[in-house]
């Protein structure tokens, strides 16, 4: 294995601070959750602060590391324990169309920039459907695909415009599933609807913005899912560009496939960052597979993802902001009223 291999990997860590931070594996990114964030209002941010900017000082001198976290705001926030209630994706575009998406994506631009944050997992231009238990429900803005790339574009200008990137998903689109892919694999069988489902990506994906790749079969993957298939990947046939990551791969939609072959089809497909979140077991299979892979293959992928990770801002290394964080709360507190 090259010893950039684990590059490759965006991983999840069990800590709020750098020393428990396990130093074996040197990835190319880490992704925070709400397990990573110390619940009290008053020292849980600064605490954030401190293990992004330690990571960064461990891992991302040569090129920034990408620090990500799911931050949509509604059903999905993982800043919940410090802002309160915020408003769904879908409930903002109803309510306050363009203005409102641009407004909440700067919002949480803004926040997580002061954190340490450069990558905002959101937002979803999956089309709304009204299907119950899929997970995705009304963290996504419309059914109407011109609508649904709209509200999207909005909250990206607002978002980008701190120095935090966005990231599409879930490529080629979850709408219409009725599975969960945290938990199984769910399939889309009508080529019309995602065709449709795909326009929101088309208006825009490119190839210096993150697209998330979806655990999801289609009419033209065969037995793998959407993020396993280099033809829904970096070898799609619709055109649409992409700096691609894959969802998590530990969850259900892809755990049918043993590590090795995970790691190989995706690394095949294209992308240039594998996300494995949840276990240490799932990180040590991971970076074991791709130790049985040729090379040139992984080293195509680790320079894609630092050349990705060379856009991203570079981490500022000054003290937290104590009371900008305490007016940006309130900002955000005010706007979700």
């Amino acid at each position: 294995m090259i010893p950039s291999a684990a590059e490759t990997i965006w991983m999840g860590v069990h800590a709020r601070d750098a020393a428990d931070v396990p130093g074996e594996t040197v990835p190319g990114g880490v992704v925070m959750f709400a397990r990573n964030l110390d619940p009290d209002p008053v020292t849980g941010p600064a605490r954030c602060h401190a293990l992004l900017r330690d990571l960064q000082l461990r891992w991302g001198r040569e090129v920034p590391l990408a620090m990500a976290i799911d931050q949509e705001g509604g059903p999905v926030s993982r800043l919940l324990c410090w802002v309160g209630e915020t408003p769904s994706f879908r409930r903002i575009w109803t309510v306050s169309g363009r203005e409102g998406a641009r407004a909440w994506g700067r919002l949480w631009g803004e926040g997580l920039a002061l954190l340490g944050f450069n990558i905002d997992f959101a937002p979803l231009v999956d089309l709304h459907d009204g299907i119950p238990g899929t997970g995705l429900g009304d963290r996504r803005a419309s059914a109407d695909p011109v609508e649904a790339a709209q509200a999207a574009e909005a909250f990206l200008e607002g978002l980008e415009s701190t120095g935090v990137k966005g990231c599409l998903k879930h490529f080629p689109g979850l709408g219409g599933t009725k599975v969960d892919s945290h938990r199984a694999l769910p399939e889309l069988s009508d080529p019309e609807a995602i065709l449709r489902a795909l326009e929101p990506f088309r208006a825009l994906a490119r190839p210096d913005r993150l697209t998330m790749v979806g655990h999801v079969r289609t009419p033209w993957s065969g037995d793998l899912p959407a993020s396993l298939h280099r033809g829904h990947v970096a070898g799609n046939p619709w055109g649409i560009p992409g700096a691609w990551v894959t969802d998590d791969m530990e969850m259900g939609g892809v755990g049918g496939f043993p590590w090795p072959e995970r790691i190989r089809l995706a690394i095949e497909a294209g992308h240039l960052a594998l996300l494995v979140c949840q276990t240490p077991e799932a990180l040590e299979a991971s970076v074991a597979a791709l130790r049985t892979l040729p090379p040139e293959a992984v080293e195509a992928a680790v320079q894609a993802g630092r050349a990705y990770r060379r856009t991203l801002a570079e981490p500022a290394g000054t003290p937290f902001d104590q009371r900008a964080w305490e007016a940006w709360v309130a900002r955000v507190r005010q706007a979700a009223v």
